[in-house]
């Protein structure tokens, strides 16, 4: 198979600026997801999608393609990761280049590295005929969780039957944001992935932080020692 990795490097994050390309163990955050692709040794191609000529530039210093830049479309806040990875698709093709799945791998998981992505893989050749998300199990149970009043008051915040014990409730998962793995076809048919053919590659929590906010970032580089 042709396998296209996607790093989206837009740049411009509010809440950490330039998130993307902050330091994170002496390197550029992209460059741990740049480097984990490469080594994982699963893609034909690695390229970053960015709206940045410096982001661009210090992408391909640590090896990843950037044949262009993102559209001014697909680089504001409003714009879907997915609407990007179809421009990203287009643009490919009308060089001559297909694929037969995409990768994508946000910069923000720099926890996720080169074996998380190619037991992924694995697992999509071998089970799924659309796509492979990664999750991993929450910290607490969401039945324990509910939406309050503006009043505050707790009448229907939990159901009566939710009241079990931890140990009773099961275990419950949820999207991590480390990566994603698509067949092309079915993704332009439906960018729903969370149905049949599709499977669940469940990490750590230890490996499962999204740096969003300078405290993401503190805790990352609290879980790299572990």
């Amino acid at each position: 198979m042709e396998n296209l990795a996607i790093i989206p490097a837009r740049s411009g994050s509010k809440g950490l600026p330039d998130k993307n390309i902050i330091d994170y163990k002496g390197k550029p955050l992209l460059a741990h997801s740049i480097e984990a692709a490469i080594k994982s040794g699963c893609f034909s191609e690695v390229m970053v999608s960015t709206d940045s000529e410096r982001y661009a530039e210090i992408a391909r210093l640590y090896g990843a393609n950037v044949p262009f830049l993102r559209s001014k479309a697909t680089a504001t806040d409003s714009a879907s990761s997915w609407d990007m990875v179809e421009e990203v698709l287009q643009k490919y093709e009308s060089r001559g280049k297909c694929f037969d799945t995409i990768c994508l791998l946000q910069p923000t998981s720099p926890l996720r590295d080169a074996e998380d992505v190619k037991n992924a893989y694995h697992l999509f050749v071998e089970k799924a005929n659309f796509a492979v998300v990664s999750v991993c199990e929450v910290d607490h149970s969401p039945l324990w969780c509910g939406q309050l009043p503006i009043s505050g008051e707790m009448d229907g915040f939990i159901q009566r039957e939710s009241m079990v014990r931890r140990q009773d409730a099961g275990t419950y998962y949820r999207l991590n944001g480390a990566l994603y793995i698509v067949d092309v076809k079915r993704f332009r048919e439906d960018r729903f992935f969370y149905q049949k053919g599709s499977f669940a590659y469940i990490m750590p929590r230890e490996r499962s932080v999204d740096i969003d906010t300078e405290m993401d970032l503190r805790i990352a580089e609290a879980m790299s020692e572990f």
